[in-house]
């Protein structure tokens, strides 16, 4: 079973960062976010991916050309100019690169790896965000509700506490840490998706998480499997660093 991820956006929120480089290739810990997300993945037993490219997308290529010569010990024949590669231990991914285009929006880009996934169904995820969730759990879910979609929702911990005010005298009476429990439901990716999707996507001129989500939901035929675990996305340095402190403490939930 394919897994797509979407990493060909612009990233801009993320500021600096991303004029360097695409938002899936800033690092965390010394390893680009993509990397996490397919160790994931392939912790699972998922080892074959489908990744949608578009701005800077050479540098995500780049990455995986070098990538066996960078992970094994390499010796250089300086005088004949060849290199010889050691045994490199790798992961065993099957990894397709394909350009979707710059400005193609997120149902352009999975029409235009429809080529490449094979079977009824497939997995689907953004470029930028971690999670601690048991995909194996989310793929019996799906198959379980038999729908064409699934989409790993969760409530995101509350970055800002709450202030009760009286709106008579304008004084603050109290504080409160916002709680998950208060916070909405979002999807956080970690999707999976049967080929039927494919009917909903139209000419691929629109936003995946719009039109098509919101027929899909009309017809029925869109589940939520509910997340109470760790997920944060990677939207501003804020996230970054975030996610660094959690990684370089030892203590990353996404960790496999």
């Amino acid at each position: 079973m394919k897994v797509v991820i979407l990493a060909g956006g612009r990233g801009t929120r993320i500021g600096e960062e991303s004029s360097l480089r695409p938002k899936p290739m800033i690092e965390i810990g010394g390893r680009p976010i993509l990397w996490h997300i397919m160790k994931i993945y392939s912790y699972y037993g998922y080892h074959e991916f489908i990744i949608c490219c578009g701005y800077k997308g050479q540098m995500i290529k780049e990455y995986f050309t070098h990538y066996y010569v960078r992970q094994a010990d390499s010796t250089f024949l300086l005088q004949n100019r060849q290199t010889v590669v050691h045994e490199s231990n790798v992961e065993p991914w099957k990894v397709t690169l394909a350009n979707t285009g710059l400005e193609t929006l997120t149902a352009g880009r999975i029409l235009k790896v429809r080529d490449y996934i094979d079977g009824d169904e497939f997995f689907l995820t953004y470029g930028d965000g971690v999670s601690d969730v048991d995909i194996s759990a989310l793929l019996k879910f799906h198959h379980e509700n038999g729908l064409a979609a699934t989409i790993t929702t969760t409530q995101p911990a509350g970055r800002f506490g709450a202030i009760k005010i009286d709106h008579t005298t304008n004084r603050i009476e109290s504080f409160k840490e916002k709680a998950r429990a208060d916070q909405a439901w979002v999807n956080a990716g970690f999707m999976v998706m049967s080929t039927k999707v494919f009917d909903y996507l139209g000419d691929g001129s629109m936003m995946l998480e719009r039109e098509p989500f919101e027929h899909l939901a009309r017809d029925c035929q869109m589940a939520a499997y509910k997340h109470e675990g760790f997920w944060s996305p990677m939207d501003t340095m804020r996230d970054k660093e975030y996610l660094e402190e959690l990684w370089e403490s030892g203590e990353a939930p996404w960790k496999r």
